[in-house]
């Protein structure tokens, strides 16, 4: 089997850049790497994307925002994911389950053993092997996300939603300390993706 990893956080967070730089370095250690998104990474993932982030569907139930998520995470893993862990190679994914959890779990007030036992017919058995969790507050993650583009319907939500994102995935860390490992966001870049490598060479080794 190969090596499951997902990069999470709060909007703004980092993670697309710790992606590209971890998918490097593993690379140039000679690993075949898949990079994949969520919501997305297959055609119809990306369709369900387009859907759950379109700004105007402001009317969109809590629950059908859950199924949606879990509807394209199934696609993904069963077209994406699994093959490529079978195949023996590193899958790098921005966002998975941990995302629904803190969105829809905590955010959303759905609560996380909802948001789990759903996507249990989603995913599976399949998990990550360690989850990045880059640490920022709210207002910081946000600001960067609005110089950066236009944004979509969840970027749009209310401060207080983004903070109760970010105190719920600080929560789900603490949680499951032995998977989701959490960094400093305010660091330097390199900073943080030193202390990435470091953890994914020691899981790597194991």
């Amino acid at each position: 089997m190969g090596l499951f990893i997902t990069m999470e956080g709060p909007d703004g967070s980092g993670k697309s850049t710790q992606i590209e730089l971890l998918r490097d370095y593993l690379s140039n250690k000679g690993y075949d790497i898949i990079v994949c998104r969520e919501p997305g990474g297959t055609r119809i993932s990306e369709a369900v994307r387009q859907v759950i982030l379109n700004k105007d569907f402001t009317e969109m139930g809590h629950m059908t925002e859950l199924l949606l998520y879990a509807a394209a995470r199934a696609q993904l893993v069963e077209e994406v994911i699994r093959p490529s862990l079978e195949a023996g190679k590193v899958v790098i994914c921005d966002r998975f389950v941990e995302s629904s959890a803190v969105y829809q779990g905590i955010a959303r007030g759905m609560g996380t053993n909802l948001v789990y036992e759903v996507n249990k017919f989603a995913i599976g058995d399949t998990m990550p092997d360690v989850t990045f969790f880059i640490d920022i507050d709210a207002k910081t993650g946000i600001s960067r996300k609005k110089q950066q583009a236009e944004l979509d319907r969840m970027e749009r939500e209310t401060l207080d939603f983004h903070e109760k994102v970010a105190k719920g995935y600080r929560s789900l860390a603490k949680m499951y300390p032995d998977r989701i490992c959490k960094m400093d966001g305010n660091l330097p870049i390199e900073e943080i993706h030193k202390r990435i490598i470091a953890e994914a060479d020691k899981i790597i080794s194991r």
